[in-house]
């Protein structure tokens, strides 16, 4: 299943179209807090459907019966990109546990590359809902990477993929791999370079955050 959280008009859309803008993109911390927005939206719309328990809180004036989240989930990222993206979910499930995965591109001298992952830190994800964001969805091959190394540490109950942009391509070949997941995206793109870079798309989401790095 596939949720385009701007398939209708939030303020949601105003925060991806000044993440594409080319004039905005210079100003990090702007980019960064609006990735970080977007994952607050997220967060708050995959909770709609999270199991809860009936509970009784006490008042200074009374009881009142309301709903408690079951479980906290499982909140991990692909670093770097995706750390303010995470940090938006975490403002909103704030007692969640955390995992981290380093999965990058790998470029060789012909211009291809090769997913790598080098690093998985993870908590105890048997049966427990978690939450792996992203902002690109491009081919969807770290992504798939990434779920298989964690189906390593345990069987998850549920998994949520967070992302801001996705290309259909991407989407495409996360559900081949894992049918189950629920995509819940930004917004989609149609196109995808035979470099593997969505169009438009909004550039490297890495760099823009955080500083241009060294290929390697």
């Amino acid at each position: 299943m596939v949720v385009n959280l701007s398939k209708h008009y939030s303020i949601l859309c105003d925060w991806i179209n000044e993440i594409r803008d080319m004039e905005l993109q210079s100003d990090r911390m702007r980019f960064r807090r609006n990735l970080e927005r977007i994952g607050e939206v997220a967060a708050y719309e995959i909770s709609k459907g999270l199991a809860f328990d009936q509970s009784e809180t006490q008042t200074p004036l009374g009881t009142s019966s309301s709903k408690k989240l079951q479980q906290q989930p499982v909140l991990a990222t692909i670093l770097r990109a995706g750390l303010p993206l995470h940090q938006g979910l975490l403002n909103y499930f704030d007692r969640a546990d955390n995992a981290f995965i380093s999965a990058y591109r790998k470029h060789h001298p012909d211009g291809s590359f090769e997913i790598s992952l080098e690093y998985v830190t993870c908590p105890d994800i048997e049966n427990r809902v978690v939450i792996l964001c992203d902002p690109m969805i491009a081919t969807g091959a770290s992504l798939v990477k990434t779920i298989q190394a964690l189906r390593e540490e345990g069987n998850p109950k549920e998994i949520h993929i967070v992302c801001v942009i996705a290309c259909t391509v991407g989407i495409e070949y996360v559900h081949r791999n894992e049918p189950n997941v629920k995509i819940w995206c930004g917004a989609i793109d149609d196109e995808l370079t035979a470099k593997g870079y969505i169009v438009p798309g909004l550039g490297d989401a890495g760099d823009l955050a955080f500083g241009l790095k060294q290929q390697s």
